[in-house]
């Protein structure tokens, strides 16, 4: 059994993962930035061992305060799942809206993965993966626009490529991994893949993870994205 922390749980993506972790046996820490609408997030505790923490991931001293909370528990698997989505168009962009996507889906998850170190060293399977997306792919933007999300993620993707430097010498691996076009609130209706097949795809991914292939930008079926 491995203890795996995700943020973003109250729906979409991060429900799903705690879900078929839980289904998987495995203890999974949710977090969400609003505990008193998840509803559907708690009732997963009758899966198996499910601990529901509170957090908004824009506010880094929430962040700490979780830490000590979790102070001295093990995390195997680390999942920065907590994004947002900001349209963007040329003549019609947000300067609020672009600093805001770049502190939820760019700083935030480096700044998670800093506080939780000591408890990643502490776990047996050391894996840190960043829910990211091929918009932010650089190589493969052939359409423009989408100037906030697209560039947010493509900060994103470039500190888990520092991040892997940073933390092979602790045996910690890092993944950085697009779920596919997904019929969710942020993907919309017109996703090609539902949920379940994305995020079983992932876990999969993930499980594939290891120090030595560590560092990839990857898709839900393990296929290559250039960066």
């Amino acid at each position: 059994m491995a203890n795996i922390f995700i943020t973003g749980c109250n729906r979409g993506l991060g429900l799903e993962f705690t879900r078929q972790y839980l289904k998987q046996n495995h203890k999974v820490i949710a977090t969400c930035r609003n505990i008193e609408d998840v509803k559907e997030l708690r009732e997963l505790s009758k899966l198996g061992d499910l601990e529901v923490h509170e957090l908004d991931v824009s506010k880094h001293e929430m962040i700490n305060q979780l830490q000590k909370k979790l102070s001295g528990q093990a995390i195997d698997i680390l999942i920065n799942n907590a994004g947002i989505w900001r349209g963007s168009h040329l003549g019609s962009i947000s300067a609020d809206d672009w600093l805001d996507s770049f502190l939820v889906n760019a700083i935030s998850p480096i700044k998670i993965i800093e506080q939780f170190l000591p408890n990643l060293e502490l776990g047996d399977q050391k894996k840190v993966v960043s829910i990211t997306s091929k918009m932010g792919s650089i190589e493969d933007n052939t359409s423009g626009g989408s100037y906030i999300y697209r560039s947010s993620k493509s900060a994103l993707n470039s500190a888990m490529q520092s991040m892997r430097h940073d933390l092979i010498n602790k045996n910690i691996a890092t993944l950085t991994l697009h779920p596919g076009w997904v019929r969710t609130d942020m993907g919309g209706p017109g996703g090609w893949i539902n949920v379940e097949e994305s995020v079983s795809g992932m876990i999969e991914v993930i499980n594939q993870l290891s120090i030595k292939n560590s560092g990839k930008y990857i898709d839900y079926a393990g296929k290559h994205i250039p960066w």
